[in-house]
């Protein structure tokens, strides 16, 4: 079980001990993704470990003469930057976090240190990206409800765009002449359309100045519109 996380100078007995007790700690659908072990130079009887999972990076730290451990986690939504330091004698990793608290581990092999550092960066892009989906659908909740007739073929700026489209003003009928020798025709006169094109233009404009579209989707519905008229 503890095979896969041995593959960079980590020392088996400290990984399988930190390994039982981090499966006690994994919440539904959390994975292990690596486990980094401290080598101090001369004496390395108790050293710290740094774990990374696919929700959270946990510190752990040896107490009791080795009898048991301490473990401080950070979720990463939390963390604000890693640092990563190489030294004549190992490397240094630290993570900072939103609250402004800091911890860090010395004395890593180099390469653990560098594996620590790359998960790292791409947990926190998952987050990063996680956190534009939340941000882009707040937006959108913020910006009103909007009917979507086919969800299944249409995209949501299209939908969108439909929903507010203007409704073609209504046309007037001019009621007809008396009977006459020779009755004219009853003649409809339509009333003056509002500038359909500026106000398409518009609606178009909000919906990228509230996310609700990318800067392709717009200038590509712009061209329709204008193409159009």
């Amino acid at each position: 079980m503890i095979e896969k996380f041995l593959n960079e100078e980590q020392d088996p007995k400290t990984v399988e001990k930190v390994y039982f007790r981090l499966v006690d700690l994994l919440s539904s659908g959390e994975e292990i993704i690596y486990i980094a072990v401290q080598k101090k130079p001369l004496v390395n009887l108790f050293p710290d470990c740094i774990a990374i999972t696919n929700k959270r990076i946990l510190f752990f730290t040896p107490a009791n003469l080795g009898l048991s451990i301490k473990f401080v986690d950070f979720v990463w939504k939390d963390v604000v930057d890693v640092y990563t330091k190489e030294e004549i004698i190992g490397a240094i990793f630290s993570v900072k976090t939103t609250n402004g608290a800091e911890m860090a581990v010395d004395y890593l092999p180099k390469v653990q240190g560098r594996k620590l550092y790359q998960y790292a960066q791409e947990r926190k892009e998952v987050e990063r990206e996680a956190r534009r989906q939340r941000d882009l659908e707040q937006k959108r909740a913020e910006s009103g409800s909007v009917q979507f007739e086919n969800p299944a073929h249409a995209s949501t700026a299209q939908q969108v765009f439909a929903a507010q489209a203007p409704v073609a003003a209504p046309q007037i009928q001019v009621p007809v002449a008396p009977p006459a020798p020779a009755p004219e025709p009853v003649v409809q006169v339509a009333a003056p359309k509002p500038d359909e094109l500026t106000e398409k233009l518009k609606r178009l404009k909000m919906l990228f100045d509230n996310g609700l579209i990318s800067q392709e989707e717009y200038n590509a519905k712009k061209l329709d519109l204008l193409s159009d008229f």
